[in-house]
């Protein structure tokens, strides 16, 4: 007779818990909570027991903290992600559990007391972990605390609870926030190149890339094991809530689950770097006859705007060769309003002689170290010559475009670039006055004026 009712309980027992179960989407278990416990250490003062080596803690110490992760998704396994606060958090921690389903216990939102003594504490970088030890080839890291461990040292709080209120940043900001706190991000999209793909790579931890409008970028963590491992990322731009890690210094963000992504918005517009104007051209060639290792070029800027020379080129035909002999990428330098840039072969010694460095220092027999009878292009991203010097497959000996020992310096009335070389435009010292230009070789640095249109 017992043992027909025992039967009779278990079914009954087991009906009602199929009948509640779908999977891991079932009712949240119901805990006891606790009132009788409070903390006596703060996230700061635990920060500020971290030594360079894992250390156990002795002393008895509560640690109060709020739930800010969560495994139902499966984007998050063995670890519970504590903040200081459930809003305008200044710390969190990383706590390593062996306990599946952990926010069936620990909720998010959650305030939970931690029991330190004899965990241990360690750090890696500004992460701050706790939990049980391992040792690896004798040094000792932090591991999951066992699971029979777990409810001797986490306690859930009868305290009201809410959701965590996610701290609002931008990812140029997100490096000067603390590790392991949740946090917001508006106005990011994933890269472009990877809108085809999932979230995640099946079983493998996978990173994908965010970009803000302004193109900074960040890295999303997804394991490959979540249940959202095989959606298709989002096409469209939004908000992001996630938790904020770092490896190391560098950050990351983990989502909870796909309602952690609300990308509805139309994506940024595309930044486009590339221009072309006329006005900025080649101002002033030098081949110093006392020091060929002052050569440089000058370009000017005659807009009242600083100009990007993303994907811009200065390209030199030595002699007469109509092929172009050498290139300077000019990507990543600015020349400011109504300005100059100055570029030389030998920084070292143009900064000995004119007494400052140069806007940029290349090498030798490039665009910029001409002994004065080569033809130089200044190129835009488009691939049209903005403006030339000399004729390209004429070499420049005794032509009106010789600066060989001299100078050569577009005069000031010139406010733009031409693509057919113009004498007129020029005056011209060299040591043989052929046609037209001025015999008078010059010495560096009282004849030059790099870095000043004059």
């Amino acid at each position: 007779m017992q043992n027909l009712i025992f039967k009779t309980v278990l079914i009954i027992a087991l009906a009602t818990f199929l009948s509640c179960a779908d999977g891991r989407e079932f009712d949240m278990r119901k805990n006891n909570c606790t009132t009788d416990i409070s903390a006596n250490i703060t996230f700061d003062e635990l920060d500020a027991l971290v030594q360079d080596d894992v250390i156990q803690i002795q002393d008895d110490l509560m640690l109060e903290g709020y739930v800010i992760s969560s495994d139902r998704a499966g984007n998050f396994f063995g670890v519970l992600y504590l903040q200081d606060a459930l809003s305008n958090p200044s710390k969190g921690i990383q706590l390593e559990i062996d306990l599946r389903e952990s926010h069936l216990w620990f909720p998010e939102g959650s305030k939970v007391l931690v029991k330190l003594k004899d965990l241990y504490l360690g750090k890696r970088g500004s992460n701050i972990r706790i939990g049980s030890v391992f040792s690896s080839f004798g040094n000792l890291s932090i591991g999951r605390l066992p699971s029979g461990k777990v409810f001797d040292h986490l306690f859930v709080s009868c305290d009201e609870q809410g959701p965590p209120e996610p701290l609002i940043t931008t990812i140029p900001e997100i490096e000067e926030l603390p590790s392991n706190i949740l946090v917001q991000l508006d106005g990011i999209e994933f890269e472009e190149d990877i809108l085809d793909e999932t979230y995640a790579v099946a079983q493998e931890e996978t990173e994908r890339t965010l970009l803000d409008c302004e193109e900074n970028e960040i890295t999303l963590l997804n394991s490959g094991y979540a249940d959202f491992q095989d959606e298709l990322l989002p096409e469209s731009n939004g908000t992001l809530t996630a938790i904020l890690t770092k490896d190391g210094d560098t950050p990351q963000l983990i989502i909870r689950t796909l309602e952690d992504v609300n990308f509805t918005e139309e994506r940024c517009p595309e930044i486009i770097t590339e221009f072309t104007s006329n006005q900025i051209f080649i101002s002033e060639m030098a081949d110093p006859d006392n020091n060929s290792s002052a050569r440089f070029v000058e370009l000017y800027n005659s807009t009242s705007e600083p100009l990007d020379l993303n994907l811009w080129t200065l390209r030199r035909y030595t002699n007469d060769n109509t092929e172009v002999s050498s290139t300077i990428d000019l990507s990543g330098l600015i020349v400011g309003p109504e300005s100059t840039l100055v570029i030389s072969p030998n920084a070292a010694e143009f900064e000995l002689v004119y007494g400052f460095a140069p806007d940029l220092g290349v090498s030798t027999n490039s665009p910029a170290d001409s002994n004065g009878d080569d033809n130089l292009e200044l190129v835009d991203p488009f691939g049209t010559v903005i403006d030339v010097f000399g004729i390209v497959g004429e070499d420049g000996s005794g032509t009106n475009h010789e600066f060989e020992d001299g100078r050569a310096v577009r005069n000031l009335d010139i406010l733009d670039g031409n693509p057919v070389y113009t004498f007129s435009e020029w005056t011209i010292f060299n040591d043989s006055g052929e046609a037209g230009t001025t015999d008078l070789p010059q010495n560096a640095p009282e004849d030059f004026t790099p870095g000043q249109r004059e």
